[in-house]
Parts: structure tokens; C-alpha cells; sequence
């Protein structure tokens, strides 16, 4: 039996759709585009992965605003 796992699915969507050109885009593509990215960090955001992704992001943020102040 073969299990496929939705995010790792969502995830090779998303990278063949972002690699099509941009000039043949039209606005619902984008849209969908979007929509899908949504739904892929909902499903990774309460994994491991997802967490530390988080961490790794509030590091840089909080490094960045230091340096601007």
C-alpha cells in the first residue's frame, strides 16, 4: 500500500507551478498559486519541520531589526 503524504504533494505542486514562465500567468493562476502556498504552510506548520522553519524565521527577524536600530 501505497501512502502519499499531502504536504510532500502540495509541495511538488507548488515547485512545478512556480517553475512555468511568469509572462503566461494569468491572475487566477496566480491566485491558485497562492492558495495552494497557503495550504502547504498550514499542513507544515505544526510539524517539526514547520517549527523549527519558525524558529529559524523569528532568529533572522529579530537579528534584522536589532541591526536597524
Amino acid at each position: 500500500m501505497v501512502t502519499i503524504n499531502v504536504a510532500v504533494l502540495l509541495t511538488v505542486v507548488v515547485i512545478w507551478r512556480l517553475r512555468r514562465r511568469t509572462e503566461a500567468r494569468s491572475r487566477f493562476d496566480e491566485k491558485t498559486t497562492v492558495v495552494i502556498v497557503l495550504t502547504l504552510g498550514v499542513l507544515i506548520a505544526p510539524t517539526p519541520a514547520g517549527q523549527g522553519i519558525l524558529n529559524v524565521l523569528g532568529q533572522i527577524t529579530s537579528g534584522v531589526t536589532q541591526a536597524s536600530r
